[in-house]
């Protein structure tokens, strides 16, 4: 009887042990829930407007294209058209569906809004912007006792002053009474416009602080 009672006690302590561990691994392998699950629906999002990165170099609203500029023509979806170019000599771009255009003498606003109203006869409500990446055409030149001589794009009344600060100003021993302007003039012939830094900060001789034209190379000795 004993006998039996133990073997009895066995079985339901052998029964018990089974059953926590089915109950452990059911536990382990339930479901767990999908992160997508927990997200909404994508379609009910509106997704977020693309991102615009303004690259121009230069004032959209004022600067003026000229020959050797690069640039940038992006219309909206469609990537057929859109494209990076330089203008050529003639002053003239091409593109698909429109041909040339002139682009010389232009701002990139008016070049972008010359250019829409040419598509409107083979696009619905064509949007183009036109970004001067490189402006080839408007640069001056620095050399010599300056902190960073090198080719600078001119921007809109730009002095010898303004250009001298662009470039981080002077190095030890720069000869700042000595400083002169190489300009080539329309028969290919140099002319040197002299400029003195000292007078220009006290206000004297103002005529020297000339406009600087695209070419124009400052000598600081």
């Amino acid at each position: 009887m004993g006998l039996r009672k133990c073997k009895a006690g066995r079985w339901v302590m052998l029964a018990c042990a089974l059953t926590m561990v089915v109950t452990s691994a059911t536990a382990q392998e339930a479901p767990k829930p999908s992160p997508k699950a927990a997200q909404t629906d994508p379609e009910s999002k509106t997704p977020p407007p693309a991102e615009t990165h303004d690259n121009s170099k230069v004032d959209n609203k004022t600067y003026v294209i000229g020959e050797n500029d690069l640039l940038e023509v992006d219309v909206w979806r469609d990537k057929e058209i859109s494209r990076t170019l330089p203008v050529r000599p003639d002053g003239k771009i091409s593109l698909p569906l429109i041909g040339e255009i002139q682009a010389s003498g232009m701002t990139p606003l008016q070049l972008q809004d010359d250019i829409a109203q040419r598509l409107k006869s083979f696009l619905a409500n064509p949007e183009v912007t036109v970004i001067v990446t490189d402006p080839r055409s408007r640069h001056f030149n620095i050399v010599g006792m300056v902190a960073k001589p090198g080719e600078y794009p001119l921007s809109q009344s730009m002095t010898v002053l303004d250009a001298i600060s662009v470039a981080g100003g002077f190095r030890d021993f720069a000869k700042e009474t000595k400083i002169y302007v190489l300009r080539t003039k329309p028969d290919g012939s140099q002319e040197r416009l002299p400029f003195n830094y000292k007078d220009a900060i006290k206000g004297k001789k103002p005529e020297n602080n000339v406009l600087l034209k695209p070419g124009d190379t400052i000598v600081v000795p």
